[in-house]
């Protein structure tokens, strides 16, 4: 008896499931809404921006509300089905993309599979603007959306609905901008791994790194086109050294040797876009490339070695060095027995913090989620969090806040208390405060910690915790360091505070960093949450050495104030999902600042063309590439070294954890900023990586031995 293909039924069935909804499509409403809704799926048409602006792409979605029990199609249904389609009707000038399609969920219903969603899912559209509209007039979007909905029962169903955003010389976040942004950023990633295919007899075989997905589990690929793969078949994962092999019968229309083959990865939850080539099917398919192979490379004791180094290093940044100058200054009293236990203290609170951290990356990166090292300032509630958290310390270091007696510690009231409670907070706080520093050493030691199994991922980070917490207990076990210290006197309230300076600046650069997630709202919250701060020290300042009763009320008050600065955190935008300039002017701007903007479009069309390009991936948070910006990259040495050489200067921002940008990362082994690349002339050249520390010398040195090598 010959084998049983379910993928035969997908005509059959899509005819029938045709046939079922025949007269139940919805009907079209006398002038179209931005919403409808039938007993299965509710629909409705969202845009990221209420007001819009010329040259704008504005972000909109088709929303469906799924009734439970009942599912829609991905853009290849499977055995039976039909995507979800938009037919937009625009007017002049004006385009939209292809629909973004989020990751789609398999139903297995009898021997047909289905790809496709069910509650709630956001179909995303880019509509490109032209730099013609003028202010004051408005832009109406139509779509004529159609969709086949099933259960047992298949129903066609279609509404057509609308959209009028006015035009504005700047564009205005929508309230759905954040959910919107959010769907965005949760779609699948192009893969920065190599993978490849090929038909073996009667099955298909997908390859990719074991470096990649190093716990894969269990995986699925989901072909864009259909025919490719039986789709109801159980596919068998196997490693065959540095590759796993997915191996799935083909279907009715697999893919010929030379043709690319694309559709998603979906490894333990983790979804990828690939694009591979189909080989011969006679020939093996070669072992990918492993996407971490040089961070692999180093193996563990290096990586240790080197992330002690950088965790020494990172005692000298701008947001660490005041917490540990303060501690120190703790040496001058007490025996040498309290000291050495206070450092003791301080190193188990720095290595505690570090193995949590490392803890909610193990987290992360098990339910799929992009990782990296300062992965935490992606959250605008964190940035706001550490902006309050460093404003209070500027305010204890400066005396108008008293949480906490004597040099023991400083921030919260935890940190703040003398003895051993106070020295381990203050180590957690100094985890808290350097994470948005990346030191020399540091990069490589990261990109192969988060390639690695749990315990050499937290092997790696507590080598960075002790490198960290060492200077302080080498000082608190050596007495002859702690003679070398000056005498007690009236300097060391001076020093206190003057290191509350520091503190203040570090806050004031996180409102900047919150100014570029969420906007100008998230400005006014952090800034009034600071002014109820500020409010709740001086009320609790002026009132405590008053009366019993007035002492009550003035802590009562400080209490109401401190409660109405954490009522704000809710308020705040989860992201800018709204454009605040037309895109014409971000690249204006970034021309004004001897940049363009980084897509990996522009640096495959420059290489292609043999130009060299240097590369600088940053973000506002981390005040390392601030820092080599400032002192290296804006210099005017570097800027005339960029245009002799004819250098074409690309920055990518990772403020909002670009996935383009966290690919090209992944490429070269890393897992946080700064990289910094350069590409000499030829469309062959490979990238050379620069250190993470600049200086003008290293830029232009570089420079040269690219022309050099060129020549």
């Amino acid at each position: 008896m010959p084998r049983f293909d379910p993928s035969r039924l997908r005509p059959i069935a899509a005819i029938a499931c045709l046939g079922l909804g025949i007269g139940v499509a919805l009907p079209a409403p006398a002038s179209p809404s931005d919403r409808a809704s039938t007993d299965e799926v509710e629909v409705r048409l969202i845009s990221a921006s209420s007001q819009v602006s010329p040259g704008q792409t504005v972000l909109v979605a088709l929303e469906q509300r799924i009734a439970p029990h009942w599912h829609t199609y991905w853009k290849n249904p499977g055995d039976s089905g039909q995507p979800t389609s938009i037919d937009w009707q625009l007017p002049k000038n004006i385009t939209a993309s292809d629909i973004h399609w989020p990751a789609p969920k398999r139903f297995d219903v009898g021997p047909i599979t289905n790809y496709g969603y069910e509650a709630q899912v956001l179909l995303l559209t880019e509509i490109h603007l032209p730099d013609s509209l003028t202010p004051g007039t408005s832009v109406a979007l139509t779509a004529e959306a159609n969709w086949l909905v099933c259960r047992e029962e298949c129903i066609p169903q279609q509404a057509t609905l609308a959209l009028s955003l006015p035009v504005a010389a700047s564009a205005t976040p929508s309230p759905d901008a954040a959910t919107l942004s959010t769907a965005l950023s949760s779609l699948p990633a192009k893969a920065s791994f190599d993978a490849s295919a090929r038909v073996d007899g009667k099955e298909l075989v997908v390859s990719w790194p074991v470096a990649a997905t190093a716990q894969a589990r269990q995986a699925l690929f989901m072909p864009n086109d259909w025919g490719r793969i039986q789709h109801a078949a159980k596919p068998r994962l196997d490693r065959d050294g540095d590759a796993w092999r997915l191996r799935m019968p083909v279907g009715e229309q697999p893919a010929p040797a030379g043709q690319v083959l694309e559709g998603l990865l979906l490894v333990d939850g983790q979804a990828w876009e690939v694009r591979m080539p189909v080989l011969n099917g006679n020939a093996p398919s070669p072992a990918p490339e492993p996407a971490n192979a040089n961070a692999s490379a180093l193996g563990l004791w290096t990586a240790m070695g080197l992330a002690l180094i950088g965790g020494l290093i990172l005692n000298l940044m701008p947001c660490v060095f005041p917490v540990l100058a303060i501690k120190a200054l703790g040496f001058l009293q007490g025996s040498a027995s309290e000291h050495r236990r206070q450092g003791v203290a301080y190193t188990a609170g720095v290595l505690i913090a570090f193995a949590a951290l490392g803890a909610v990356l193990l987290a992360l990166r098990s339910a799929g989620g992009s990782i990296g090292w300062g992965f935490q300032f992606h959250s605008p509630v964190f940035v706001l969090l550490l902006a309050w958290l460093l404003f209070v310390l500027g305010l204890s270091l400066a005396g108008h806040l008293q949480i906490g007696g004597g040099f023991a510690g400083i921030g919260q009231s935890l940190a703040s208390r003398p003895g051993l409670a106070g020295s381990f907070f203050t180590g957690v706080l100094a985890t808290v405060v350097a994470t948005p520093c990346t030191a020399p050493f540091m990069g490589a030691a990261m990109a192969f910690a988060l390639a690695q199994p749990g315990p050499q991922l937290m092997a790696v980070f507590l080598s960075l915790g002790f490198g960290l917490a060492l200077p302080y207990l080498a000082l608190a076990c050596w007495p002859a360091l702690q003679r070398r210290m000056p005498r007690p006197g009236p300097w060391m309230e001076v020093l206190k505070q003057a290191l509350a300076f520091p503190m203040f600046a570090a806050a004031i650069w996180l409102v900047w960093v919150l100014a570029q997630q969420a906007g100008p709202l998230g400005v006014l919250i952090v800034l009034s949450g600071m002014v109820l701060i500020a409010l709740a020290a001086w009320v609790r300042m002026v009132s405590r050495h008053a009366s019993a009763q007035w002492r009550w009320t003035g802590a009562g008050a400080a209490l109401a104030a401190v409660i109405g600065a954490v009522a704000l955190v809710p308020s705040l935008p989860a992201m800018n999902g709204g454009e605040t300039s037309s895109s014409k002017d971000s690249a204006i701007a970034a021309a004004a600042e001897g940049h363009e903007p980084y897509s990996p479009e522009r640096l495959s069309e420059l290489r292609a063309q043999g130009k060299p390009v240097f590369v600088n991936l940053t973000a506002s948070w981390c005040i390392t590439c601030l820092v080599n910006e400032r002192v290296a990259l804006s210099t005017q040495e570097v800027r005339e070294a960029f245009t002799r050489e004819g250098v074409t200067y690309l920055k990518g921002d990772w403020t909002r954890q670009d996935p383009r940008i966290t690919a090209l990362l992944k490429q070269h082994d890393r897992s946080g900023v700064p990289l910094y690349l350069f590409y000499p002339a030829g469309a062959g050249s490979s990238a050379q990586v620069l250190p993470q520390v600049l200086t003008p010398g290293i830029v232009t040195s570089a420079l040269r031995a690219g022309e050099a090598a060129v020549r």
